[in-house]
């Protein structure tokens, strides 16, 4: 049986790649977003972005992609095999090429999120060197410029950064947060990646929101407005808040609400808001009135500091 060969992905094998993705999630009624974003894949490779199939007799099928987002993080997305060819260690390959990749480049970590409705992703990732991180879950309080918080809100990055330093929310996450270039990633938030978001150069638009009565109660901080498109074709406006931490019920409220307005301010359809998946924030955020996700997402990481 021919090996299994692991290259750089190229323009030509995107026909092969959307071939074998075509039905990735057939049972559930939804399209693999790959045979859309693999030609944007290819066309931004360089030195933080690297894309790689698996070939078996010089035909695709697998693939995956992975992006260096800070210093020493990566993130890997996208990791897909051939039914035809599972259980021979495709996406085992295309992983520790990765693996390799990031840390030529001063990785110390790799991290991917799978949602909680993919089980068979949670088995791969965990077969293919990853280990559980954490878990969270995205609320989509709906934009309202009439909304109205019950608690003081200031545009105060030290605030929010107080906040983030001493709270649950950092502990259960990690230290995690939207990464505010890549939509789904998340990466380390540091003070200085707070005040970027914030309105840095990058983020001109960036706003910070901290809830402040006494102390500081609550915080969030804007990670950038996507345009998604849905199975029905319609395309909707969304702005990202890369993390919500609270300290208490009436916090939370004021928060989500700061929220609304910020986004109506925005001219968005939606938000989407990432919180840690504890009974408390998923309970005090269906509390505020903010949708939530149907499913948790759990980022699972590789540690590659003992690669060579």
């Amino acid at each position: 049986m021919p090996e299994v060969q692991v290259r750089s992905a190229d323009p030509a094998d995107h026909e092969a790649v959307a071939a074998f993705t075509a039905d990735t999630w057939a049972e559930r009624d939804v399209s693999d977003y790959i045979p859309e974003v693999f030609p944007e894949w290819v066309d931004r490779e360089g030195p933080t972005r690297h894309t790689v199939v698996a070939t078996v007799a010089d035909e695709p099928v697998g693939v995956c992609s992975g992006t260096i987002l800070t210093d020493g993080e990566a993130w890997m997305q996208g990791i897909r095999v051939d039914p035809a060819h599972r259980s021979r260690g495709v996406g085992r390959a295309m992983t520790e090429a990765l693996f390799d990749w990031a840390r030529e480049r001063g990785a110390a970590v790799a991290r991917n999120m799978v949602f909680g409705w993919n089980d068979a992703a949670l088995g791969s990732a965990r077969d293919h060197g990853f280990e559980p991180a954490t878990t969270g879950r995205w609320a989509s309080p709906e934009p309202d410029g009439d909304a109205t918080p019950d608690l003081p809100i200031r545009e105060d990055v030290g605030a929010a950064w107080s906040h983030w330093t001493d709270g649950d929310a950092r502990s259960w996450l990690r230290g995690l947060a939207l990464d505010g270039e890549e939509n789904w990633a998340l990466a380390e938030l540091t003070r200085d990646r707070l005040a970027e978001l914030a309105g840095g150069d990058a983020h001109p638009a960036g706003r910070v929101l901290a809830v402040v009565s006494g102390s500081t109660r609550a915080m969030t901080v804007t990670a950038g407005i996507r345009d998604r498109t849905d199975e029905e074709g319609e395309t909707r406006r969304i702005a990202d808040y890369a993390v919500a931490s609270w300290a208490d019920l009436p916090a939370a409220r004021s928060l989500f609400d700061a929220i609304r307005t910020d986004a109506a301010a925005r001219d968005v359809d939606g938000t989407r808001v990432c919180i840690p998946e504890t009974p408390g924030s998923v309970a005090d955020a269906a509390s505020a009135r903010a949708p939530l996700s149907d499913e948790p997402f759990y980022v699972m990481a590789a540690d590659l500091t003992d690669r060579a």
